[in-house]
């Protein structure tokens, strides 16, 4: 459990900030606002959701992100660490991360985090959340302006009061421009499978690519119908969420 107070005491408050735009457009508020879970497509793509979950953050907030995780989870499939987290161009000084023993735990505490003012964000691996618990969080989260990404289990179905979910699983990489043998840029499938800021986007589907040079995630196309492009030598600048051209 997180001790309000002292979580206040090692970061400081982070200011609102929340999308005026009337139509909500991709990534629909994602680690800007609200609260979205980030669900495996399969057993085994939790790492997958972990990256996707790390390239959002580079369009957060300034500010602390809190990163809670449940034990059972991370003796099945390892942990998220600083290192990792610099690989995705964010800096390991912002992150708090808590690890608990249940997924009520994990919960309460992603409640008090959104509720204390002092994070810019909450990440939380939980195994499960019932509607009641996700309702909660969209009305901390609604209050204080401190949106959460829920990264849950395959097995993740039924109803959620969250804004939206996201089903990730892996895609091929981009053939590395230097070396054959070695992979290149992390690219992930996103399917938008609720959304109720933009109800008629479910079912969606998102070929996402995170650049390694620009640091910033951005749409592909054609990751399905045929195989992954090479990267151009001289790629143009990439805003985040753009879409390739």
């Amino acid at each position: 459990m997180i001790n309000k107070r002292g979580l206040q005491s090692l970061v400081r408050p982070a200011s609102g900030l929340r999308d005026d735009a009337a139509t909500p457009a991709f990534p629909f508020g994602l680690a800007r606002e609200g609260v979205h879970e980030i669900a495996e497509a399969a057993y085994g793509d939790a790492g997958a959701a972990a990256g996707f979950a790390l390239s959002a953050l580079k369009t957060a907030r300034p500010g602390i992100w809190l990163w809670i995780r449940e034990r059972a989870l991370v003796m099945d499939q390892g942990r998220v660490t600083g290192l990792g987290a610099a690989a995705f161009g964010l800096d390991p000084a912002r992150f708090v991360f808590v690890d608990v023993g249940s997924s009520m735990e994990a919960l309460m505490a992603t409640e008090e985090g959104i509720r204390s003012g002092a994070v810019s964000t909450v990440i939380t691996e939980a195994r499960s959340a019932s509607f009641t618990a996700t309702r909660r969080l969209i009305m901390a989260s609604e209050a204080g302006g401190t949106p959460a990404l829920l990264l849950l289990p395959h097995n993740r179905q039924g109803a959620t009061a969250a804004h939206a979910r996201w089903r990730i699983s892996p895609a091929p990489s981009t053939p590395n421009l230097f070396d054959a043998r070695a992979p290149g840029s992390p690219r992930w499938t996103a399917r938008l499978e609720r959304c109720r800021t933009a109800p008629g986007q479910a079912g969606r589907q998102f070929d996402l690519e995170f650049d390694d040079e620009t640091l910033c995630l951005r749409l592909v196309s054609g990751l399905v119908d045929g195989p992954a492009a090479a990267r151009p030598a001289r790629p143009a600048d990439i805003l985040p969420f753009r879409k390739a051209g």
